[in-house]
């Protein structure tokens, strides 16, 4: 088979399985339908390594797979670009799938919508690639309105439910604010560069590198600065930035795999992706990266902060996501671009086992989500324990767990940069570290340690999840362990990435990395006498002493702290703000367009005042109409002296 057979091959295999799932599930049965769904990602996984592993021999693919419409001007086509910047991608979000593929065999086995849910995950595998794959902006912009669509149709799966309505909802309406932005963008770059390839915006766009454009008459403003800035607004929306954020956390009243699939490992790093594959423009705009530094640092920060006070076990994990996307963001503001898709990666391995093992968890005490009523899980479900405990030390960033190296990395990158907003950023990455260590431990204690606290009929029936379950967390807590020993060297100090990442010189931090590198030990040696793992510890030892000896402690602090629990519980207020600024004002201004446009000028004036006009003269006119012949001669009379009156004057 040719290199480019398999190319097709990759997003293809899980749109086959999609469309035989979505199309012939009942005909095909359960056992057919994930049969066919696996077995295509499986297929586009292992295509995925025979590809890198070409790549990784120095074949870089750059070509039209179909050309859809030509004009004068431009063509419209659907075409590759495989590079090691792709085929990262690729790995991760075919091996997720698997994973989550197999999870779901388990995990939704009694569900009536069993063969309809895996062809969704499959046919947003496919989505997702085409958006990984894509070398023009046309074809990454459908990818990235598909994954978008699939996200919906998942969050609202379970369609019975008010509250999923809702979230599915909220965050297709969300992610259309930022895809308007992104579509805005796209727009700009096809006027101004003539082309929608990758390649020829990128060597085009030194030359237009000055070139300014005029938003407000009289104040001109770069052009490349503004387009970097509506492309992250599609990035915000995607990958849950601040003020953009607020659909990722509602997003979790869809079932477990999704929150594994989509919202930590998949579709909310597509924004993290997109701007990396943009470096060649955002690089040459340091506002744009500054805008990028100061949004991503607020979210890792804020969106920390929303973790500690969660008692929804699925929540804690969003939260973290959100807080983590943050992470990337910053490192994508500060040019670190590889290292923002390393840490993507690994942050793909821990916190999609971290999303599977709190659905192992919810799996096992039949639905239950609260904290509050867990505890004690370890003695019961000692591989889910083992598992959750190896991705909280990744997430937490311990040696020498995957996390650890990625986020160390990220933190240096960080302080080594100068654009404005660097500092608060800085603040905002270290301050983080010991947040996270805290609520990811505080949901290990809460949930696995301490006395059990839930009903007696749970506890007697209580056992570790079967193996469609428990294998997943094992086949993903092992790249926890190991990925970042094992990649930091290639991804960070190496050249991994060739050409398919642009940092110019004297950008971020990454070259006095480079320069000061001295070796994966040496990097473990340096990390433990920094500040960022003496707060990880830290954030570990509040955590055990909040929830495992004093106890009580918590509970006054939030009757101590009220004011501040309510901010963090009501999330900032922004969806307050949204509900009444944004939708409040979005219905006062329907209301009142439809009383004063509709109801008085359109029903009022135009059509019933001009039927009502006509009625009048009407009831004038009739008056004229008397039937008697001598008033019909006398009108025909003044008529006729009128006219030779007119005449006469004329004449």
């Amino acid at each position: 088979m040719s290199m480019f057979s398999l190319y097709l091959l990759v997003p293809l295999a899980p749109l086959v399985g999609a469309l035989l799932a979505g199309l012939f599930g009942k005909a095909l049965g359960h056992t057919g339908s994930h049969v066919v769904t696996t077995l295509g990602v499986a297929i586009s996984f292992v295509a995925s390594i025979v590809i890198a592993q070409d790549v990784y021999a120095g074949h870089i693919f750059n070509g039209t797979v179909y050309t859809w419409l030509t004009t004068e001007d431009i063509s419209l086509v659907v075409g590759f670009l495989i590079d090691p910047l792709t085929v990262t991608l690729m790995l991760v979000v075919t091996f997720v799938s698997l994973t989550v593929h197999i999870y779901t065999i388990g995990y939704m086995h009694d569900d009536p919508g069993y063969q309809r849910f895996f062809s969704y995950i499959s046919l947003f595998t496919f989505s997702m690639l085409m958006l990984v794959m894509a070398n023009n902006f046309l074809q990454l912009f459908f990818g990235w309105e598909a994954v978008g669509l699939m996200s919906y149709l998942l969050i609202g799966f379970w369609y019975t439910r008010p509250t999923a309505i809702y979230a599915s909802l909220k965050a297709f309406l969300v992610n259309r604010v930022g895809d308007l932005g992104f579509l805005l963008g796209i727009g700009l770059i096809l006027a101004h560069f003539g082309s929608l390839d990758y390649v020829t915006v990128f060597e085009r766009a030194p030359l237009l590198a000055q070139d300014s454009i005029l938003l407000i008459p009289g104040s001109p403003v770069s052009l490349l600065s503004v387009v970097c800035i509506l492309l992250f607004v599609g990035a915000m929306g995607k990958s849950a930035q601040m003020p953009l954020h607020v659909w990722l956390p509602d997003s979790m009243e869809g079932p477990t795999p999704i929150s594994a699939l989509i919202h930590a490992a998949t579709m909310v790093t597509a924004g993290i992706f997109m701007v990396s594959r943009m470096s060649p423009l955002f690089e040459l705009s340091e506002t744009a990266r500054s805008v990028v530094l100061v949004v991503g640092a607020s979210t890792a920060l804020f969106m920390a902060f929303l973790g500690i006070i969660q008692n929804d076990i699925k929540r804690v994990v969003a939260y973290s996501t959100l807080s983590q996307l943050g992470y990337m963001t910053v490192a994508l503001g500060a040019s670190a671009y590889p290292i923002a898709i390393f840490h993507l990666g690994t942050h793909a391995f821990f916190k999609a086992l971290l999303f599977l093992g709190a659905g192992s968890v919810i799996h096992a005490l039949h639905h239950e989500q609260d904290m509050r009523h867990m505890g004690g899980l370890r003695k019961y479900m000692p591989i889910t324990y083992v598992t959750t405990l190896i991705g909280s030390l990744a997430l937490a960033g311990i040696p020498p767990f995957a996390g650890f190296f990625s986020k160390d990395a990220l933190i240096e990158a960080v302080q080594g940069s100068t654009i404005p907003g660097a500092g608060y950023a800085t603040f905002a990455v270290v301050a983080g570290v010991f947040i996270t260590a805290f609520y990811s431990f505080r949901m290990l204690f809460m949930t696995f340690h301490g006395k059990p606290r839930m009903d007696h009929h749970t506890l007697e029936h209580l056992h570790e999840s079967p193996w469609v379950i428990t294998l997943p967390l094992i086949l993903l807590a092992i790249p926890s362990v190991l990925a970042g020993y094992l990649y930091i060297e290639p991804m960070v100090i190496g050249q991994y990435f060739g050409h398919s990442i642009t940092v110019l010189p004297g950008n971020g931090g990454m070259q006095a990395m480079r320069e000061e590198w001295q070796g994966v030990n040496g990097f473990i040696e340096h990390g433990v006498m920094a500040l960022p793992f003496w707060l990880a510890l830290a954030g570990i030892a509040c955590a055990a002493a909040l929830y495992l000896k004093w106890t009580d402690i918590p509970a006054a602090l939030k009757a101590r702290f009220g004011g501040l629990y309510t901010l963090l519980d009501n999330k900032y207020y922004f969806d307050r703000f949204n509900e009444v600024f944004f939708a409040g004002g979005a219905l006062k201004v329907g209301s009142g367009l439809w009383h004063k446009g509709d109801i008085t000028m359109i029903d009022g004036m135009m059509v019933n005042g001009t039927a009502n006009l006509v009625g009048r003269l009407s009831a004038r006119l009739r008056r004229v109409q008397t039937g008697y012949i001598y008033h019909y001669a006398f009108v025909m009379i003044f008529g006729v002296f009128i006219m030779m009156s007119l005449w006469f004057v004329k004449a």
